[in-house]
């Protein structure tokens, strides 16, 4: 998976690529160059006594240094270039793909799972493609140049450097296996610290309100040190690897040392042959060593892109049509016709035979007690999920037909739990509707009944909302939401329990001012509150999964046993 997906991320910048190799190749000959040369002064110059030969190498090995700083610097400079596109090319299919997800995609992975995937994960590839942009042509280029120049100046001591360098790659792959499981561990706790970290942020409010920031922190701690000590354990292998290296070559250096000084006083070799060979022996082994930063960083970069690779290759089981639908013949009308549902890997149905029409310029209520499938019902009618049979036709078309941004387009869908995106109150009203202009966006905000607020706010329509709507209440959070459905001016609303924070008198206003202003559009209500849908041209009683009860709040109050229940007991309630 990692080669196909570094395959995939650097295919488009080839070019960039063949300049970072031939500055490498550069940078390497030169490097290959440079002991020969020292050799050379040191035998034909210094031993001699030649200054002019001193000077004249002494030149060429300036110009050498120079031209291996400028390809190093270079090679370096591009490579970081390439890494960090490949990085914004990753994170960016990640999120194209998330995008794309049905609600099942997104509960498989989590979404903490799926920010650890975008910024940590990819952070693993890039600095991989990094460290193989500077150092992945060189090493192996420096290290088999050097053997040959090595051999080249003195062959009776290759011998060193035959056991030397299996020596040392047989320790590095040894440890390099061994860390694998440990990376692998440390991505999966990763996402935990995530999972748990953002549940207590984003419930902090519970959190203090039951006195559970003990808990909370005892759990914390414990996805932490899970992290640290799979973090330990890789480590310490990490940490094992580079005094091996040193070992290595310091033995194979005094080992060179000891054998030539006999070879130099035989007469067998020159005094600059073995400094050469002693130069190259050590780049053999430098070049194995920066190797080990690639095999340090290719288990866990491994890791990363099967996890990565995990989420460009799952398929939404959201597809549109190959041949999508634009037109729809009857805007706003809504059509549930034997409906099936059931959520991927579960033994039960949560929907079974739902048929229903809502008519445009009609309400429908949807009512039942928890678990009854009330959200799942109306989450169909975008296709958070696809039915597991029946059909779903809004405004004359089958859903699974439709084009889904021209679907999406003729919906107005405010969700259980309102969410705002951080930025200003008018950035957040014209999510779905970018060219509203602030007089549509006052108008929305009057029949939601937010005006008031909005304009007691510092800077009314440009106040900074935090991420998640934190900075308001969750009565004009709710508000908010519905204000930027309507903005949107659907052909179908869907208020999805959207009027829970909402004290009685400010639904009742809401819901006066919305069949007024939206006569003609089709409005679905999921409520829990009767006062809610009293006014609702038909009321679906939904039971275990299933429409058992069907009808106006009149007609339903004579016919229907669990309306009636349901209606009796919010009485009773609200008069204690």
């Amino acid at each position: 998976m990692l080669w196909k997906l570094l395959k995939s991320s650097i295919s488009p910048y080839m070019g960039l690529l063949a300049g970072i190799i031939v500055f490498q190749l550069a940078q390497s000959i030169a490097n290959l160059y440079l002991p020969s040369l020292n050799a050379d002064i040191i035998d034909k110059g210094v031993a001699v006594g030649d200054l002019s030969h001193i000077w004249s190498v002494g030149g060429v090995m300036l110009v050498l240094t120079l031209v291996q700083v400028a390809c190093a610097i270079s090679a370096t400079y591009f490579g970081a270039k390439l890494a960090m596109r490949v990085g914004r090319d990753l994170r960016r299919r990640i999120f194209m793909r998330a995008g794309e997800f049905s609600e099942a995609e997104v509960q498989k992975f989590g979404a903490p799972s799926l920010i650890t995937r975008t910024t940590n994960d990819v952070q693993q590839v890039q600095m991989l493609v990094l460290m193989g942009a500077t150092m992945l042509v060189s090493a192996p280029f420096m290290a088999i140049g050097g053997v040959i120049m090595a051999v080249h100046q003195d062959a009776g001591l290759s011998w060193i450097m035959v056991v030397a360098i299996p020596v040392l790659l047989i320790a590095v792959m040894a440890i390099v296996t061994r860390m694998v499981p440990h990376f692998q561990r440390m991505q999966r706790r990763i996402d935990r610290v995530n999972q748990v970290l953002r549940e207590q942020l984003t419930g902090i409010r519970v959190v203090r309100a039951f006195v559970r920031e003990p808990v909370e922190s005892e759990r914390f701690a414990g996805a932490n040190a899970d992290v640290t000590e799979s973090a330990l354990k890789a480590g310490r292998l990490m940490a094992a690897m580079f005094p091996l290296v040193f070992v290595v070559l310091n033995l194979s250096s005094v080992a060179v040392i000891w054998f030539g000084a006999d070879r130099v006083n035989s007469g067998e070799m020159q005094v600059g042959a073995l400094t050469a060979f002693l130069t190259y022996l050590i780049q053999i082994l430098m070049s194995v060593m920066m190797a080990t930063f690639l095999f340090v960083m290719l288990p866990r970069a491994t890791v990363s892109a099967d996890r990565i690779g995990e989420v460009l290759e799952t398929d939404t089981t959201v597809l549109e049509s190959a041949d999508p639908v634009t037109d729809f013949p009857t805007p706003g009308e809504l059509v549930f016709d034997g409906v099936d549902f059931k959520y991927p890997g579960a033994e039960q149905p949560v929907l079974g035979g739902i048929t229903f029409v809502a008519a445009p310029g009609t309400t429908t209520a949807v009512i039942g007690s928890t678990g009854s499938g009330k959200s799942t019902l109306v989450g169909l009618v975008s296709r958070l999920y696809d039915a597991s049979s029946g059909s779903i036709r809004v405004s004359g078309v089958e859903v699974r037909d439709a084009a889904l941004e021209s679907l999406w387009s003729r919906l107005g869908i405010v969700p259980q739990r309102p969410y705002l995106f951080s930025g200003t109150v008018a950035s957040n009203l014209r999510y779905g509707a970018p060219d509203a202009t602030d007089e549509e966006l006052w108008h929305a905000l009057e029949v939601a009944q937010g005006a008031d607020f909005v304009r007691a706010m510092p800077h009314g329509l440009d106040t900074e909302v935090a991420q998640g709507g934190t900075s308001v209440s969750g009565g004009q959070r709710q508000r908010l939401a519905i204000a930027r459905a309507l903005v949107r001016k659907p052909d179908i609303l869907v208020f999805d329990d959207s009027f829970s924070a909402l004290d009685t008198a400010t639904d009742a206003r809401l819901r006066a001012a919305l069949a007024k202003e939206f006569a003609d559009t089709t409005v679905v209500v999921v409520a829990q509150r009767v006062s809610s849908i009293v006014d609702a041209d038909q009321i679906l009683v939904l039971e275990d999964g299933r429409i058992i009860d069907r009808g106006t709040h009149d007609e339903l109050l004579v016919t229907s046993e669990t309306y009636q229940e349901i209606v009796s007991t919010q009485l009773r309630v609200e008069a204690a």
